[in-house]
């Protein structure tokens, strides 16, 4: 079973993310383990503090080390435990490398994930030197936190583990796994505002069906992504 561990100071924030879609199937199958992590209750002064200033002065608050810490190593106790051996820890955070479908296939193949959801500032330094085995960047933006970033790798994650999705097939046909965009997709009916479906996806020739869907892929991503099919020729040369 894959285990999913999310370290947040709003752990409410994630309360019905299993509860829908593909996500839910996940569950359903007992195919994930989603667990979240309330900072606050790893903290060791009364007020339940997870910040504080920022040494050298300026503005904002600084996530503490300490309470991170300690979260991190009830989890990786309860792993060892458990004999999963096979884990990672993301820190969320706009300085990471960006997430690509690449990665998700990556963390997939692991046994676990640790995701820390950072606030504030940001987060003391130290967490990345001495806890952090990746960080990752959903985009260059700026959010309020890390959160709405984990449930991004939550969601793009959970459905390449084998048996969530029914037909894996469709996992290998998406956007982004052969550094392609999809091709067109219709369905019913044919003709829609006088628009119509194109004769070839009619015609039943899958062999017609499979080289027009090629075509349209490739076409697809030349107009809107062309930096995909650069980093496809760069992959070739290599």
């Amino acid at each position: 079973m894959f285990k999913i561990d999310v370290i947040t100071i709003f752990p409410q924030l994630f309360d019905n993310i299993l509860e829908y879609g593909v996500l839910k199937e996940s569950k359903a199958k007992q195919l994930c383990e989603f667990n979240t992590h309330n900072l606050r209750d790893f903290t060791k002064d009364r007020h339940k503090k997870v910040d504080d200033r920022p040494y050298g002065g300026g503005p904002g608050m600084v996530m503490s080390v300490q309470p991170i810490d300690d979260a991190i190593s009830f989890i990786k106790a309860e792993n060892l435990r458990r004999n999963i051996n096979n884990c990672k820890t993301i820190l969320l955070s706009p300085q990471g490398q960006k997430l690509d479908q690449k990665m998700l296939r990556y963390f997939a193949s692991l046994e676990n994930i640790i995701l820390i959801c950072g606030r504030y500032e940001g987060v003391d330094e130290r967490v990345r030197d001495m806890f952090v085995d990746m960080e990752v960047s959903v985009g260059d933006y700026v959010l309020t936190g890390g959160e709405i970033p984990a449930m991004v790798i939550i969601d793009g994650v959970i459905r390449l583990i084998a048996g969530v999705v029914g037909k894996e097939q469709s996992l290998t046909n998406e956007s982004f796994e052969q550094d392609l965009l999809d091709f067109p997709q219709y369905t019913r009916p044919e003709t829609y505002k006088e628009l119509a479906v194109p004769e070839v996806l009619l015609s039943g020739n899958h062999g017609m069906i499979k080289d027009w869907r090629e075509k349209k892929s490739f076409e697809n991503t030349k107009i809107k992504r062309p930096d995909l099919l650069n980093k496809k020729t760069c992959k070739k040369d290599e």
